[in-house]
């Protein structure tokens, strides 16, 4: 009679709990809340939601209002936006992508949500290259509003979106719809992807369009980057100018030189 090796036998109780912590064997821990940052059962989940102190990937929740939701047939057209929706979606992405990079730091990845389950629905995943800068999102978000709604930012667990995507949605058509626990990642359009993952120097540009990010107070951060956007540009202008300055000496002193010896 032939038995079944299980590596887990072997280890000791802490590397044990260590090795199955997010997984389905996890009894303690929500598995689904380490993977996607969301879980539907909320607060009444009978396991574990830990939120992480420290994290590369910042959550902002129910962030993204998609024209198509409050239609009777959001249902089954979830996922084939007409034009007009797309570049809704389009001008967003860019906006959030700029202002993120712009305030806080490089971001690695910007995903967004097209679920319509409660706890998912326009949700906005922000991961930064630095967790240094996610923990800075994090804090600057606070108290900010965009497009006359506040912003609720967290720190996620989710590191690998790999294992958070829905594998029927990416292939295909998921079974349980919009209403699937795993994510259901918006695509944007390839000129705008291109514009934030490319070309930096674009992607500057395009952010000034639609600016709907401001504070609790009313200050409107256009101003402030109205400003630093001014600096910058005279900085430029200052350094042009310093150097056909010294161009035009170095021609001077080069001019006399070639004098000089003549005579």
């Amino acid at each position: 009679m032939s038995s079944r090796y299980d590596a887990t036998e072997e280890l000791s109780g802490a590397e044990y709990l260590a090795s199955i912590y997010g997984t389905e064997k996890d009894k303690v821990n929500c598995s689904f809340f380490f993977k996607i940052g969301a879980c539907r059962h909320g607060d009444k989940c009978l396991r574990a939601h830990h939120r992480p102190s420290f994290s590369n990937t910042v959550l902002l929740k129910n962030f993204y209002l998609s024209p198509a939701i409050g239609q009777a047939d959001a249902y089954d057209r979830l996922g084939k936006a007409n034009n007009l929706e797309q570049q809704h979606f389009d001008e967003f992405y860019e906006e959030v992508f700029t202002e993120m990079e712009r305030k806080y730091g490089p971001v690695e990845e910007l995903n967004i949500c097209e679920n319509i389950g409660e706890h998912m629905i326009g949700n906005v995943y922000v991961k930064f290259v630095y967790e240094k800068d996610a923990e800075k999102a994090v804090q600057g978000l606070e108290n900010r509003w965009f497009n006359g709604q506040p912003i609720y930012a967290e720190l996620s667990p989710v590191s690998d979106f790999r294992e958070a995507r829905c594998r029927q949605h990416e292939i295909s058509t998921c079974s349980k719809g919009g209403f699937c626990n795993f994510m259901h990642l918006k695509d944007v359009s390839d000129d705008v992807y291109e514009r934030c993952y490319g070309g930096k120097g674009a992607r500057y540009r395009s952010g000034r369009r639609h600016d709907r990010f401001y504070a609790d107070d009313g200050y409107d951060d256009r101003r402030e980057r109205d400003r630093n956007d001014r600096d910058r540009s005279r900085d430029r202008s200052r350094d042009r100018n310093d150097r056909d300055r010294d161009r035009r000496r170095r021609r001077r002193d080069e001019d006399d030189d070639f004098h000089d010896h003549r005579r």
